[in-house]
């Protein structure tokens, strides 16, 4: 039997770019695949790895190769990603590079741009839920899957310490979420797409200008800013998972954290719910 063709390598290498060299702060978050193709023919034959450069290396060097390119386009950083392997590893004789991006556009405050606060391109499913009887019905407008996050102006001290505790403390660390919120109608308002528009920019509002000393405060504050935007609704209910960037140690290689290279998680997360009234 002839092993015909064969290539490996590492694939869903998560990576978030952060330039942070300015006031205005430039983010890219990947998924790249790297593939290998090579003198890798014993490994498969034989069982002889001696030439195969582990995956987890693979990830390594996208990942310090992200923090020496943090501002690349994503076109030149999948070229620097195959320039380094060609150039480094004499028995690798192709790679291919695949990576997608996850599309963040800045918040508007006030019509202007947002230094380092963005919403998810194609963002949130905005839906209505009606509970009706003959004597009386409930509306409530809302958005779900909502995502917007911040590079920095957040962060997260002074909470419970004891024996579980490992989380360190920040006063600066990204802040991400995938919103849910609904809000009760009380009255009509002229326009409910004009209003819905409304509550949602004053509360991404005080999300991109607002430090955040944690989750729980900025929720109470974007409904605090909901309710005095649109005085029809009675009450509004957030939830907001924290999406987690997790600082990548690019210590081993020489390089330093700079708040610059995060790998993206979603599993777990922290769950923060509250709903914000006129009482």
């Amino acid at each position: 039997m002839t092993l015909i063709r064969n290539s490996y390598g590492k694939g869903r290498v998560r990576v978030m770019r952060v330039k942070r060299d300015s006031a205005r702060h430039e983010v890219r978050e990947l998924n790249v695949q790297v593939m290998l193709t090579g003198a890798f023919d014993a490994a498969y034959t034989e069982g002889d790895n001696r030439s195969v450069v582990a995956t987890d290396s693979v990830k390594n060097i996208v990942n310090f190769l992200a923090r020496d390119h943090v501002g690349a386009e994503n076109e030149v950083f999948a070229g620097v990603i195959a320039d380094h392997f060609l150039a480094r590893y004499d028995h690798v004789s192709g790679v291919e590079v695949s990576a997608s991006e996850t599309k963040w556009s800045r918040i508007l405050v006030d019509g202007a741009a947002h230094d380092h606060a963005f919403t998810l391109d194609g963002n949130g499913r905005p839906f209505v839920k009606l509970a009706a009887t003959r004597e009386a019905r409930t509306l409530t407008s809302g958005v779900s899957g909502f995502t917007f996050l911040k590079t920095t102006e957040s962060g997260w001290e002074d909470y419970w310490f004891d024996e579980a505790t490992t989380l360190k403390p920040t006063a600066d660390r990204l802040f991400a979420t995938a919103m849910e919120a609904g809000w009760l109608w009380a009255g009509v308002p002229a326009s409910y797409e004009a209003a819905n528009a409304a509550i949602i920019a004053a509360a991404l509002k005080v999300f991109a200008t607002t430090y955040s000393p944690g989750v729980q405060n900025t929720m109470y504050l974007m409904g605090q800013a909901a309710l005095a935007a649109v005085p029809e609704i009675a009450e509004i209910s957030l939830a907001c998972p924290n999406k987690h960037y997790l600082p990548i140690d690019l210590s081993p290689f020489g390089r330093s954290f700079d708040g610059q290279v995060f790998t993206p998680t979603d599993e777990p997360h922290g769950q923060i719910e509250c709903t914000v009234g006129r009482g």
